[in-house]
């Protein structure tokens, strides 16, 4: 590229604009002592509080006023629950491995590492390897760890005939089981992810030859028995002030709903004996007089797909009856069935229907997709990464990313031997600061929704699955019943104003940061 005679001091100006900026973010980087200065100066004080943990997020335009029928998952929507109960959950599958599967006693030396892994990671069976992959398919590079030990990326974009690109769609389902690839979207699959990785490294660290399918097969197999088996449900209505998290909460948001006329329904793939206990301690003895259907036992997601299995009706001890069923009653409780019976007989139709889950597959995907009913997605790790985001250690770090990568599309500009080394010394600094600002939310593997620049596969499916996301259902109580939720106007990038960029080169004048809240 020729560079015009103009450049030289073009360049003069990018750089001493970046000087600038250096001397300013200087006290930043040297220590807490000198933290109130630096990228602070830049940023105006209500920058560290944009985000809301409690708030609920739109990707949809959607008018509460419009929704006459609310509709709810139970575990971990209207019961959220302890991360206590992920290492029990974890050390008893340990267990039933090598007392039932006859794995080594050496594996019972594992405990659970609740800050190892995080949901919506990618599992490819037949490498063994545990990998965070983007809304492009691409893997996250340093992100992919085989065991408890990181892969390096070079072994990576080997293992894929030299790209980071997985073919999802030739190695995984739309459910994300399989069969090569498995995605573990929901939270009970952290002690799974914990469990299969340990094993591996086990097996890894000792020299032992194994069949990877055999192996997760069987970390799989002992998890599901734990939750088949009753073991779960046990643990959790023995101690449920331990394990139950928000009842009251819970109370609170079905009570306004019924209070302002809305109808309510429940599907759930818990047993009725389990959830009764929960909603008892939740809500109440009554706490079926607040919903007009209760559905139990509806292996979700075949119950949205499948019109073959028929509803059958419990007794008030749990048995099932034998008498045709044809309308669902208030105060009943159904196991089974299918969607398309149920839509038959409660005509809830559209979008007048909201449906609240944790699981964007198993409870949101069909919903919205098949049948156009609203969808709200609850995401209990949103109120942390948002506590991260709102940090001045996560602003100043993302603010100077942002600079740079304005900085480096800017200078690439200049071929010279010093521009080429300034380049080579940003581009290094930049990876540094993003591999800092990854580890603010989990040191192996980052932010549940982004990868260092792209959104998640996870934060994709979020983004189509869902109109609305929250960190709990305790959020609705802080909205009216009648209250509109707008989805902001992200920027395309052919139309974002790169505040940033400009701030740092001093192109363009930049806009006051408040004014550009709503952009975040």
């Amino acid at each position: 590229m020729r560079v015009e005679s103009g450049s030289a001091q073009e360049r003069g100006i990018l750089l001493e604009s970046l000087a600038t900026l250096l001397e300013k973010t200087t006290a930043s980087h040297e220590g807490p002592a000198s933290g109130n200065r630096g990228l602070t100066d830049l940023l105006p004080p209500e920058v560290c509080s944009l985000l809301n943990p409690a708030a609920i997020y739109a990707n949809n335009e959607i008018s509460l006023r419009d929704v006459e029928v609310y509709g709810f998952d139970y575990d971990y929507t209207l019961a959220q629950y302890a991360d206590a109960l992920h290492p029990e959950i974890f050390s008893t599958a340990r267990d039933i491995l090598v007392e039932h599967y006859k794995y080594p006693e050496g594996i019972r030396k594992y405990d659970y590492n609740p800050s190892f892994a995080i949901r919506g990671l990618h599992y490819d069976i037949q490498k063994s390897l545990l990998m965070k992959i983007d809304a492009f398919h691409y893997v996250q590079l340093g992100t992919a760890y085989r065991g408890l030990q990181p892969v390096p990326d070079e072994e990576v974009i080997a293992l894929y005939g030299g790209t980071q690109h997985i073919p999802l769609y030739q190695m995984s389902g739309f459910y994300g089981k399989g069969p090569s690839i498995k995605q573990f979207m929901d939270i009970f699959s952290l002690p799974e992810m914990a469990l299969l990785s340990c094993v591996v490294d086990y097996f890894l660290g000792h020299s032992l030859e194994f069949d990877q399918a055999h192996l997760y097969k069987d970390v799989t197999d002992a998890i599901r028995d734990v939750h088949v088996k009753g073991l779960m449900y046990q643990w959790i209505e023995q101690d449920m002030e331990k394990y139950i998290l928000r009842g009251d909460e819970t109370f609170a948001v079905l009570s306004r709903l019924v209070a302002h006329g809305k109808q309510l329904f429940l599907i759930t793939n818990s047993p009725f004996s389990f959830v009764d206990k929960g909603m008892r301690h939740m809500v109440g003895p009554d706490w079926r007089q607040l919903f007009d259907v209760v559905i139990v036992q509806a292996d979700k997601p075949s119950f949205f797909t499948d019109r073959r299995k028929p509803f059958r009706k419990l007794d008030e001890k749990g048995s099932l009856q034998w008498d045709r069923i044809t309308r669902l009653e208030k105060g009943k409780i159904y196991r089974q069935g299918n969607l398309f019976d149920f839509l038959r007989l409660t005509e809830w139709r559209g979008p007048r229907v909201l449906y609240f889950g944790d699981h964007l597959y198993s409870d949101l995907a069909d919903l919205m997709l098949r049948h156009g009913w609203r969808t709200g997605a609850i995401i209990p790790e949103l109120e942390r990464e948002i506590r991260i985001i709102n940090t001045e250690q996560y602003m100043h770090s993302l603010t100077w990313q942002q600079a740079l990568t304005g900085l480096l599309e800017r200078m690439q500009t200049y071929q010279d031997a010093e521009s080429r080394q300034v380049l080579a010394a940003w581009m290094k600094e930049r990876q540094e600061l993003r591999c800092i600002t990854k580890a603010l939310f989990n040191a192996q593997f980052g932010s549940i929704f982004r990868t260092f620049h792209n959104p998640t596969y996870f934060s994709r499916r979020l983004v189509r699955f869902s109109d609305l996301y929250m960190a709990s259902l305790s959020c609705l109580l802080n909205y009216r019943v009648d209250f509109t939720f707008y989805p902001r106007r992200t920027p395309l990038q052919h139309e974002a104003p790169l505040w940033m960029d400009q701030l740092c080169t001093g192109c363009m004048k930049t806009p006051f940061l408040g004014d550009m809240a709503h952009i975040r």
